[in-house]
């Protein structure tokens, strides 16, 4: 399952650390399913959830002790922006009473009737929970719209591709005071994907040019002007650019037209981009699977220059608010 650091202007806990964040969640996430995987072997999951009264077991991602340590140690007032708090400031501990949004529940209403189907409901329940982190730290929240949980291409890029890759969907860069939104950007350990899609109906086909507006054709429909998506590309790709050469980050950027379910027929398509539609795309889509590299430096300091400048939107949650503005206040106070 690939990991979710970011999506359109929701707060991330990846943004606080992109260095423990995707480590810890690929970690956790094969020793929780090696766990299922073993008890259900073995015919044990009855007994391994017994003790939970709504057969529910949690898998916290941070420890008590590493909770522990993070008091209000460096809380400030002062917002980058971007609109969050300065990568200096430390996360706050959770109340124990309070529900942590750093815990992953499984819940299995009903027995899996194979191991394909207890993996399944694994990962849609993976899902949702990277939904959350891809929305809330432990102090902050954004307000998700539900279309999100819904949104096929998301569970696409999330639940078919390696926990080393990391998504970025629909981001938006705040770039000279301007909001820029994008489509996705896939970082792998060897290089970035900039993807932009362009699908319509099953077996739609494309006839690219160079002119703001493509031709979209079916048998069942009339002809479509739809607007050029190396529009869109182009300027994901720039931004990307960009940022990697500010931070000196050294990694091979893609740029994609993706077409799953149709044809792009554009025989003189610039050579810095690739066309994947129902022809290539299947070859493609194994190869990326097929990539078993772990996360790589260059990778995460990519990852962290893209969320320096992407526009988050959060709320402090309530639980914290008092406790929020009493330390704001005494730091401003005069000594």
């Amino acid at each position: 399952m690939a990991q979710l650091i970011k999506m359109q202007d929701y707060i991330s806990r990846y943004e606080q650390d992109i260095y423990r964040y995707p480590t810890q969640f690929a970690r956790l996430k094969k020793q929780q399913w090696d766990k299922l995987k073993a008890a259900y072997n073995a015919g044990e999951l009855d007994r391994l959830y017994s003790e939970h009264t709504e057969r529910e077991t949690q898998v916290k991602l941070d420890s008590p002790q590493e909770d522990s340590k993070r008091l209000f140690k460096k809380v400030k007032g002062i917002f980058r922006r971007t609109g969050k708090p300065e990568s200096g400031a430390e996360e706050l501990p959770m109340p124990n009473q309070i529900e942590d949004p750093n815990v992953f529940s499984l819940r299995f209403p009903f027995r899996p009737a194979s191991l394909d189907e207890l993996k399944q409901n694994f990962l849609n329940q993976l899902l949702r929970f990277q939904m959350k982190w891809g929305s809330s730290t432990l102090r902050e929240k954004s307000f998700v719209d539900q279309s999100f949980f819904l949104d096929e291409r998301l569970r696409f890029f999330l639940q078919r591709f390696p926990d080393t890759f990391l998504v970025l969907y629909k981001p938006i860069f705040l770039l000279k005071n301007a909001p820029v939104e994008v489509e996705v950007i896939l970082l792998t350990p060897v290089d970035a994907w900039c993807i932009t899609f362009l699908e319509a109906e099953e077996d739609a086909a494309f006839i690219g040019s160079s002119e703001r507006f493509w031709v979209r054709r079916h048998h069942k429909h009339p002809d479509k002007k739809v607007l050029n998506p190396l529009l869109g590309a182009n300027r994901m790709t720039n931004i990307v650019s960009q940022l990697f050469e500010l931070y000196g980050v050294n990694m091979p950027i893609k740029k994609v037209i993706l077409s799953r379910n149709g044809y792009v027929d554009y025989p003189e398509a610039p050579y810095d981009i690739t066309i994947l539609d129902k022809r290539t795309f299947p070859e493609w889509f194994e190869r990326m699977r097929a990539i078993s590299s772990p996360l790589k430096a260059q990778q995460l300091k990519g990852a962290q220059a893209l969320l320096e400048y992407c526009q988050t939107t959060s709320s402090l949650r309530p639980e914290w608010e008092a406790e929020y503005n009493q330390t704001d206040g005494n730091q401003h106070a005069a000594p």
